[in-house]
């Protein structure tokens, strides 16, 4: 009697054949790539299915579709819908049943919303702590920046002509969690172009050598950059210890409070501009003596502390002449003979932030290494994160971080294989793998 084949043998047999059939619908290299993606992927500490209930689809293989998600550059679910059910040979690389319907919009949106943000951080610092065993990330030079994400609303459209689409009282409808913020539409120094937009921020402290992230923060729109530095800073050191790090930001950071606790606490050195926050630059000697508007060398007229500076004060060198009058005949010469003359004050350096030489060579050298923060930036905007298509903070969140898990799982796989290929180049490791 021949011996009778198992059900789950028919099933394998089955799949077997289904994948040897699809593999000439789908692009090998790209199916090769991302193949060895998900074989460098740790998710052993990640709960693949919950403990009671419906067993529903696998949370390893969900995570896996929306790093395809991300790696192909889609804004929206349903463009990885489409792309799975067109790939059945990725989708089974993500650990799909192919023999079985692939899961709906519905579906991939419930989890993006429901799924513990804490687990997507903690495989991001698994992934960050892998290459920094690797000799890949150091966080001698760390950088921090921002990049806005829009939400998804239609006052975010450029086509709507509303005058109060950006009131702050006007909450999108749409996103009842993104708030109303700001940020620089050019780079230029000389051009102060300002746009207003209702959605997130996300936060990311990059390593300045190797240009991959390691830590991310979401925030809303309105909260302050230099408010997040020091919790972020915290968030890292939990994992990755940044003692005698040097952190680099822009001027956005300039506070006083950032320079003083990453000397206390981290042993480390602020390189950040000077945010002159619209004060004048007055006309200044080699000796340090600003000159009047008349053109006449002040003279020094004490010292004095308020708010916790010290002020150096400077008067007109006319002012205890009994005969000599102002050359320009400025109004504050003729204030009565105790108060004439012109006055200025200049804060004397005593603290970390004013004492930074910012025209050095070091200093200048040092920052130009922050210019990793905005190419990462630039990486991450390509995944499709420029602009979000779900609609809460908690969706946006998880979004942002599967963000950073596939660029990080790229750059491992990227060293794992021994390609020859940079980690930062993704269509060129898909083209090649």
């Amino acid at each position: 009697m021949p011996k009778q084949i198992h059900r789950k043998e028919l099933i394998a047999i089955y799949r077997q054949q289904i994948i040897q059939d699809i593999r000439l619908f789908t692009s090998q290299p790209v199916a090769k790539f991302y193949d060895s993606l998900f074989l460098n992927l740790d998710l052993s500490f990640v709960r693949e299915y919950p403990k009671t209930g419906r067993k529903g689809f696998s949370s390893h293989a969900m995570i896996c579709a929306f790093i395809v998600m991300k790696c192909e550059g889609f804004p929206m679910i349903t463009d990885l819908v489409d792309y799975l059910n067109n790939n059945l040979l990725i989708a089974h690389y993500c650990g799909f049943d192919i023999s079985l319907p692939l899961p709906s919009y519905w579906t991939f949106d419930r989890f993006l919303k429901n799924f513990d943000h804490s687990i997507l951080s903690y495989i991001m610092q698994s992934q960050v702590l892998s290459l920094a065993a690797d000799g890949i990330i150091d966080t001698s030079f760390i950088g921090l920046d921002s990049t806005p994400v829009s939400a998804n609303t239609s006052q975010n459209n450029p086509k709507s002509f509303l005058s109060n689409k950006f009131q702050p009282d006007n909450q999108p409808k749409a996103d009842k969690d993104c708030k109303l913020g700001v940020h620089t539409a050019s780079n230029q120094t000389n051009e102060k172009r300002y746009e207003f937009y209702w959605g997130y921020k996300s936060h990311v402290l990059v390593d300045c050598i190797s240009g991959l992230p390691i830590y991310e923060m979401t925030t809303t729109a309105e909260v302050a950059d230099s408010t997040v530095a020091l919790d972020i800073l915290a968030g890292t050191h939990a994992f990755l210890p940044v003692t005698e790090c040097t952190f680099l930001a822009d001027k956005g950071y300039d506070v006083k409070k950032i320079y003083n606790l990453v000397k206390e606490l981290y042993d480390g050195e602020c390189i950040i501009p000077l945010n002159k926050r619209n004060t004048k630059n007055p006309k200044l000697l080699p000796q340090g003596n600003p000159i009047c508007e008349a053109g006449l060398a002040m003279w020094k007229d004490g010292k004095f502390s308020d708010r916790n500076r010290t002020r150096q004060k400077f008067c007109c060198p006319l002012k205890s002449s009994k005969d000599a009058d102002c050359p320009c005949h400025h109004k504050n010469f003729y204030n009565g003979k105790k108060h004439r003359g012109c006055t200025r004050y200049i804060t004397i350096p005593d603290d970390l932030r004013l004492s930074i030489d910012r025209n050095s060579r070091y200093f200048k050298s040092s920052y130009s290494l922050r210019t990793e923060c905005e190419r990462y930036n630039s990486r991450f905007k390509n995944t499709g994160q420029e602009r979000m298509w779900v609609r809460n903070k908690s969706s946006v969140a998880n979004l942002n971080t599967l963000a950073h898990i596939s660029l990080l799982a790229v750059a491992i796989a990227a060293v794992t294989g021994n390609s020859g290929q940079s980690y930062r180049k993704l269509k060129s490791l898909k083209r090649t793998a």
